[in-house]
C-alpha cells in the first residue's frame, strides 16, 4: 500500500474506491451488466415520466405517486451508476472527499424518499380499497402535493447529519472504500475516532425508515386483505387485488433484499467481501431497474397507452 495511503490526514482531499475488491478481473463484465440496468432503470422510468405527464386519464392520486417513485429511482441509480461505470472502464478510483459525502448524501437520500413514497402509494391502495367512497375526498391534489414535499423532507433532513458527522471525524488509517460508490457506513469505517454517534444516529434512521415504513405499509395491507376478504364473489376479490398487486410486488423487491442484506452483514461473517459488496450493488440498482417493468407489465392503464404508443408509431 502506499504512503498516501496510510499517512495520517484529516479530512483527506481524495479517496480511493476499489469497485468489487476480489472481482478485479470481472469488472468489465459486471459494468456490462449494470450498464444494462441503468439503461433499462433510465428508459423505463423515463417512459412512466412521459405516460402519467401526457395522458390526462392518469392524473391521478396513485399515478402522482407512481410519478415520484420514478424521480426518486431516477435519483438514485444516476447517484451511483456513472462513477461506478468510470472505475470499471477507467480505471478512475479517485473521488474527492467532498464529492463523496455528496455522493452518499444523495444515495442515502433518495433511498429514503423511495422508501416514504411507497408508504405513500400504500395508503392511497389503503384509502381506494377500504374507503372508495371517501378517496376523492381524501385524496385531493393538494393533499398528494403535501404528501410529496413531506417525503422529499424527510428523506433530505433525516440524512442530512451523515455528511456533517464524517466530516468531523479523523481519517488516519486509509483512504480506500472498498465498494464502488460512497455510503455513510463505509466511510465511517475508516475514521479513527469515536464513531458511536454516528452509528447510532444510522441506526436511527434505519430504524425510523425501514422500520416504521415496514410497519405502516404491514398494518395498511392487513386492512386491505380484510376489506378484499369481505368482498361477495372471488372475481371481486381478485379483480379489487389487482389494483394493489403492482405496489405490493415493488414493496416486496424493495425491502427483502434490504432485509437479507441486513442480516448478511450482521451474521455473515464468513461471506467473501466481494459477494457483500456485489449483492449490495444489485439491491440498490435492482428497484429502480424493475420498478417501471412492473408497473408498466401489470397496471392495465400504462400497459394500454404503452400499446397505444408503439401502435400508433409502427402506424
Amino acid at each position: 500500500m502506499s504512503n498516501s495511503n496510510t499517512t495520517d490526514f484529516t479530512n483527506p482531499s481524495t479517496f480511493i474506491l476499489l469497485g468489487i475488491p476480489g472481482l478485479e478481473a470481472a469488472h468489465i463484465w459486471i459494468s456490462i451488466l449494470f450498464c444494462t440496468m441503468y439503461a433499462i432503470a433510465i428508459l423505463g422510468n423515463f417512459t412512466i415520466l412521459f405516460i402519467v405527464k401526457t395522458e390526462p386519464s392518469l392524473h391521478e392520486p396513485m399515478y402522482y405517486f407512481l410519478l415520484m417513485l420514478a424521480i426518486s429511482d431516477l435519483g438514485l441509480s444516476t447517484s451511483m451508476l456513472p462513477k461506478m461505470l468510470s472505475i470499471f472502464w477507467f480505471n478512475s478510483r479517485k473521488i474527492s472527499f467532498s464529492a463523496c459525502l455528496t455522493q452518499m448524501y444523495f444515495i442515502h437520500c433518495f433511498s429514503v424518499m423511495e422508501s416514504g413514497i411507497f408508504v405513500a402509494m400504500a395508503f392511497d391502495r389503503y384509502v381506494a380499497i377500504c374507503h372508495p367512497l371517501r378517496y376523492s375526498t381524501i385524496l385531493t391534489n393538494p393533499v398528494v402535493a403535501k404528501i410529496g414535499v413531506t417525503m422529499v423532507l424527510r428523506g433530505g433532513m433525516l440524512v442530512l447529519p451523515y455528511p456533517f458527522l464524517a466530516r468531523q471525524w479523523t481519517y488516519c488509517r486509509t483512504n480506500i472504500i472498498p465498494q464502488p460508490y460512497c455510503v455513510h457506513i463505509a466511510v465511517v469505517n475508516l475514521a479513527c475516532d469515536d464513531t458511536r454517534i454516528s452509528s447510532y444516529y444510522g441506526l436511527f434512521v434505519q430504524f425510523s425508515v425501514t422500520g416504521l415504513d415496514g410497519i405502516f405499509i404491514a398494518v395498511s395491507y392487513i386492512q386491505i386483505l380484510r376489506a378484499i376478504c369481505s368482498l361477495p364473489t372471488k372475481d371481486a376479490r381478485l379483480k379489487t387485488f389487482r389494483t394493489c398487486s403492482s405496489h405490493l410486488f415493488a414493496t416486496l423487491a424493495f425491502y427483502i433484499p434490504g432485509l437479507f442484506i441486513s442480516l448478511m452483514n450482521r451474521f455473515g461473517q464468513n461471506v467473501p467481501l466481494h459477494f457483500h459488496v456485489l449483492i449490495a450493488n444489485v439491491y440498490l440498482l435492482m428497484p429502480p431497474m424493475i420498478n417501471p417493468i412492473i408497473y408498466g407489465v401489470r397496471t392495465r392503464q400504462i400497459r394500454g397507452r404503452l400499446l397505444q404508443l408503439f401502435t400508433h408509431t409502427g402506424a
